[in-house]
This record gives structure tokens, sequence and C-alpha cells, in this order.
């Protein structure tokens, strides 16, 4: 019983740890060799997660027998493998395995041998495309399988896009006729995509329109979307670049997309015609750019699947919209949407093929292609019926142009009698306006020139005040210390004469006594210093009188009415030694003065300028509530040929609004009385005189800053 249970145990065990690879489908019987086989079904598959697994690891794993023709293994970032055997019943031992999907980055073949060693052969993308010892974009491989024998095949591949294996068995001529008869079809496809190229290009440097040089971008893209899904590209165009191999099948799709819609928009004037479809297609268009980034972070897989999703996107709003614009009657709508429906058709097709909806074979491969340069025919004849209705409206808009113009002609001549009657009455009532506005402008004149008087006068009276209080304080100074002075020289001369006195005197000694006596009343040494005092004092007043005078000089210039050099730091003193009445004591005067040259201008009315504006500045600070620290700052500098003069006050200040108006004639903030408004419009007519400018910078309660800008040289700007 016990050496039962161990044969009955050996038994299990040999079976559990028998190689799967004896465990395998039905091998391909292949008998014909004039025969060409579809292996799909024979195949069993098997996906690698870790992209790790050799082939001596992977005879051990569980494979699942394919049910499909055509496996079709989806965009997956995983190794797939396949395994199969075949047996060779044909006439020849020579046979040729062929992979009909030329854009699998990686593939190898793994062939088992009577003697359990294994033979390899690697083809792919990866590589260059000389690399893999015969010409053409399919995958092949020669197989020298004996009469009779049967032979077990591993297929690794790895792909970032979508995978399919349609795998074919046959001698090589089989595959070579086969090859033949897609090669036909598709330089057929080839040869109507060029010949639409180059017509539409044609119509597009004669018309100069821009949607048929899209159109043409458009048709060369949907080529070679074609041309690099067939692996044609990577054999014609670009057989040592293996990177733009891998990545050709996202990025021409991608500027196909991109191409499509942006014809879409030009070709049915969707901005016009459908602006809600026009900003859709606009997030389609955005979508096909978004494609770039995971394309060049080299994930192929995520990249495949939002192409396909965006081409799906694409075609249903490109559907959708030529839709509703055909709705308003636009013909050129009507003949997009019959293209572009036998276009959506054959993408449904090659998207749900993709999907494994349906089945790969003749009528999936070539439906895109048919499609496509269907569509491309269609639209050409579109955009030539665009032409054609383009060159009927013109000349239909010609022809009512034409009637409008016979129309009009008439109209001008009968309108020309009357507007010729109309004419007449009307220049002589404006003969008659004209004289009532040209005494209005005189009396216009005469009030301006009388209100700029008053102004003038208002200023004088202020500063003829300001000027007799000052002169009045010196002379209140001199005739308060004449009288004092008096005294004091009566009793000097009394002294002397005393003194003479003593010519005439008996006795010397008493009257010198007497003389010293008189001296102690009187107080000698006070006397003294007394008169000294007194006539600093007189000479003080005297002094400010004539520095009064001559700052009034300065300030009016009287004698200067043309234009002179002067200095513009004395007009600026001498104003203000005007204003040293009006100014209160707690309000500090600050100077810093530039080095400035003497400059050219009329000196009484810049004078006039640093009044009124000084004058504001006073007012604004009077009219504060409370005082602290008061000031009104003058700073001049020299700015290329400019002389400036920067007077910052710290008043009340000004809002925007009232900023924007103090130049404006009559324009006042005072109370209704106390000012006529014309003193800053004053300012600026003269500084527009001197070719200058005047800035103000000012906000509620941060005072205002004026900043005047003086040419050095005025007769340069006046010419």
């Amino acid at each position: 019983m016990l050496s039962k249970t161990i044969v009955l145990w050996s038994i299990l065990t040999c079976l559990f740890l028998l190689p799967l690879t004896a465990i395998t489908a039905q091998p391909v019987i292949y008998k014909n060799s004039g025969n060409l086989m579809q292996i799909g079904s024979h195949l069993e598959l098997y996906t690698d997660k870790d992209n790790k697994l050799s082939i001596d690891s992977v005879m051990h794993k569980p494979f699942v027998h394919s049910t499909q023709d055509v496996p079709n293994l989806q965009i997956t970032p995983y190794t797939q493998w396949a395994r199969f055997q075949i047996n060779n019943q044909s006439a020849t031992h020579l046979l040729r395995l062929e992979v009909e999907y030329p854009i699998i980055d990686d593939i190898t073949l793994y062939e088992i041998l009577p003697d359990g060693k294994i033979k390899s052969t690697r083809l792919g993308e990866f590589t260059a495309y000389r690399n893999r010892g015969y010409d053409h974009q399919n995958y092949q491989f020669a197989l020298d399988i004996p009469i009779g024998e049967t032979r077990l095949f591993y297929l690794r591949v790895k792909a970032g896009e979508q995978l399919q294996l349609p795998v074919y068995l046959g001698t090589p001529e089989t595959i070579y006729e086969k090859n033949n008869k897609r090669e036909l079809m598709f330089g057929i496809y080839v040869g109507v995509i060029l010949a639409m190229a180059c017509y539409n290009l044609f119509i597009s440097i004669s018309t100069r329109d821009n949607s048929y040089l899209i159109y043409v971008s458009y048709i060369i893209c949907v080529g070679m979307t074609q041309i690099t899904l067939q692996g044609y590209s990577f054999r014609f165009l670009y057989p040592n670049s293996p990177w733009l191999a891998m990545h050709a099948t996202v990025l021409v799709p991608i500027l196909n997309g991109l191409t499509a819609v942006t014809f879409i928009q030009y070709f049915l004037s969707t901005k016009v015609n459908f602006p809600l479809g026009h900003k859709l297609l606009n997030i389609v268009l955005a979508l096909y750019i978004l494609c770039f980034i995971p394309t060049f972070l080299d994930k192929y897989d995520y990249a495949q699947i939002l192409v396909q999703i965006d081409a799906f996107l694409a075609s249903v709003m490109a559907f959708v919209v030529a839709w509703r614009i055909s709705m308003k009657g636009i013909s050129a709508a009507r003949f997009f949407l019959l293209a572009w429906s036998i276009f959506l058709i054959s993408i449904f097709i090659f998207v749900l093929r993709n999907f494994n909806v349906l089945p790969y074979n003749n009528f999936t491969y070539y439906a895109l292609q048919i499609s496509s340069g269907i569509e491309v025919l269609l639209l050409s004849f579109a955009l030539a019926h665009k032409i054609n209705v383009f060159k009927a409206e013109k000349e239909e808009s010609q022809r009512m142009a034409l009637a409008a113009s016979q129309e009009n002609e008439r109209l001008v001549r009968e309108q020309n009698i009357i507007l010729e009657a109309k004419v007449k009455d009307r220049t002589e009532d404006l003969q008659a306006t004209n004289l009532e506005l040209n005494n209005a402008l005189h009396n216009l004149k005469e009030a301006q020139s009388q209100l700029v008087e008053k102004e003038k006068m208002a200023s004088l009276g202020q500063l003829t005040a300001g000027i007799a209080h000052e002169i009045n304080n010196p002379i209140n100074f001199v005739t308060s210390n004449i009288k004092p002075l008096k005294l004091d020289i009566a009793d000097l001369q009394e002294l002397l004469n005393r003194y003479d006195g003593l010519q005439t005197s008996q006795d010397i000694p008493k009257a010198l006594t007497e003389i010293q006596q008189f001296k102690r009343e009187i107080d000698i040494h006070y006397i003294h210093e007394e008169i000294s005092s007194l006539i600093k004092g007189i000479e003080d007043g005297a002094t400010r009188t004539a520095e009064i005078v001559k700052g009034l000089r300065t300030f009016s210039r009287l004698d200067e009415s043309e234009v002179k050099s002067i200095d513009i730091h004395e007009g600026l003193d001498s104003t203000l030694v005007l204003l040293r009445n009006s100014i209160p004591s707690y309000v500090n005067i600050s100077k810093e003065y530039g080095s400035l040259p003497k400059i050219e201008c009329y000196a009484g009315k810049i004078n006039q300028v640093f009044m009124n504006i000084f004058s504001n500045a006073l007012n604004a600070i009077k009219s504060k509530k409370e005082h602290h620290n008061e000031f009104i700052s003058i700073k001049t500098e020299l700015q290329s040929q400019f002389a400036v003069i920067t007077i910052k006050d710290s008043g009340i200040g000004m809002s925007e609004s009232v900023k924007e108006k103090i130049f404006d004639p009559f324009f006042t903030t005072k109370d209704v009385g106390e000012g006529t408004g014309l003193g800053l419009s004053i300012v600026f007519s003269i500084i527009e005189k001197h070719k200058g400018k005047i800035i103000v910078n000012s906000a509620p309660g941060e005072g205002a800053e004026f900043i005047i800008y003086l040419p050095l040289d005025i007769s340069n700007h006046l010419s």
C-alpha cells in the first residue's frame, strides 16, 4: 500500500513540475505552400506586467488561448508574449512569418530548437531600419522547419501605441504577393493625396485664400498619418531615427488633428456662423496640444489614449458644428457634412477596431485609407464650389453696386439743384452768424481783459497792503529812535557848552567839579551806548526799507518788459520779501537752491507766477484747523535744457477732481467774493507762453506740489 502511495505521489509531482511548454494549443498545420495563413487564433497570450521576464522564465507561465484571428492587446505599457507551434506539412522547408503591424517598438521571435537551444531574432523601431536585414516595413522572420517536423515559437512584443498582432504564415512568395497588393492600394491612395494637395496648393496661390493653404496642410497630415501607421515613413523618410519612428505615431496624428480643426474653423467660418461651436473647437485644439506633454515625457500609452479620444471628440464635434451651420442654409457646410460623414464613419471603424469591438480584416484595414481619400476629393469639390459661390456673390454684388451707383448718380443730380439753393441760403445765414460771432468774440476779449486786470488789481492791492505794512515797521523804528536821539544830543551839547565856559570861568576847579557832577547826572556812558544803539536802529530801518524797495523793483521789473536773462533765485527771494508780512510765524520757509545759470524769460511775469503760487500755498496752510510743522519748501535744479522749480506746501491739498480744474479760468474753491479764479489760469498761460510746463501733485490732507519747467533759452523754443 505504501509503495502504491509513493508511486502515486511521484506521478502527481511529475505532472506538477512538467514544463508548461508541453501544454500548448494545437499547432498550426501548414500544408499548402501556395496558401497564406492568418494564425492569430492559434496564439496563446501572456502579459508580463513587470517587463522583466526572460524566455526561460516565461516558458513556465500560464498562457491564455486567443479567440481572435488578430489579437488586439489594446494600449498597454506591459510586455506581451505569444506562444504557438508550427507543423510543416508543405513541400518546402523555407517558410516566412510576418507580423503586419509595423509600428511595434520592440519585437523578438524565439524558436525552440530540437536540441533545446533557443534561436532569437530581434526587430523593432528601437533600432535603425537598415539593421533589419530585409527591405520591408512589416516584421518578417525567415523560418527553416524541416518537412514533417513541429517547432515551438515565442513572440515577445512591446509597443507604446495600440498593439495588434496580425500574424501571417506562408512562403516568401505568398507574403510578397500579399504585400504587393497592399502597396498597390496604398500607392493609389498616396497618389490621390498628392494630386489633391498639389491641386489645392495651386488654387491657394491663385486665390490667396488661407483656407486652401490650411487644407493643403491638412491633406498632407492625413497622408502622413496613414504613411506612418503603415510604416512607410520609417522605411523611406527617417530610417536612421528610431526616436522619431517611435514618436511619430503620436506626433503625426496630433498635427493631423490640429490642421483638421483649424481647416474646419476657416472653411465653415465658425467664428461668424456658430460662435459656440468655434469655442468648442478651440477646446479640442487645446486638448490636442496637451497631447504633446505625455509624448515628450515618453508616456506613449497615455499619449495614444489621449490622441484617440481627441480624434473621436473632434470627429463628433466637427459633425455637430457642420450640421448646425448647414441648418442655416449655408451650402458649403452641406458639402462638408457629406465628406465628413464618410470620414467620420471610417474614424468610428478605426477606433472600434483599436478598441477590439470590430475585427482586424481587409475592410477595417482599408476603411480609413479609402474614406480619407474620398473625403479629400469631396472637400476639394466643396472648396471649388465655394469659389463658384464667391464668384456668383461677387458678380451679384457688382451688379447691385452698379445699380446703386446709377441710382446715386441720378439722386446726386437732383440733389445738386436743391443743394445749390440751400447752400446759397446757408451762406447768407453763415455770414450773418459770423458777424455776430465776431462781435461776441470782441466783447469776450474785452471782458477777459477786464477780468485779468481785476485779478492783477486784486493781487496788487494785496501786495500793496503787505508792502505798506512791511515798510511801516522800519519807518516806525526810525521815527521812534529820533526823539531819544535828539535828547541825547542835547545833553551832549550842554556838556560841550560847559566845557567851553571853562575859558571864562574864574574858579576852574569849581567849574570842573560841576561838570563832573553834570556828567554823573546825565550818565554820559549810557548816553554813548544809547546813541550807538539808536543810530544802529535807524541804520537797520533804512536798510530794511532799501531791501523792500529793491525787492519790489526786482519783483515788478518795470524796466524789463522784454525777454531778459535773469537769476531765478533773485525772483524767488524778492517775492518772499514782499510776502514776508503775509507769512505766519508758524510757517517755515526752506530753500534748496541748485546751481542754475541765468535763464531768458519775461521776468515780471515769472515773478507773478511765483507770487500766485506762494499766495495759494499760504491760503491752503491758513485754511487748516490746526497747525503743526507747517512749511513751504522751494527747490531748484537743472534738468537737461530746463530749469526746474519745485514749490511744495503742507496745506490742505486737493482732490483729483479739483486738481483737474485748477487751471480753468474762473474756477476757485474760495468763498464767493474772495477770489476771481484767474490766478492759476494766469500762471498756466504765462508758463505756456514761455514754452514750459507745470505739473501738480496733490492729495487731500497731503499738501500740494507745483513743479515748473522753464527752458533756459526761450528764444530757441519761441522760434
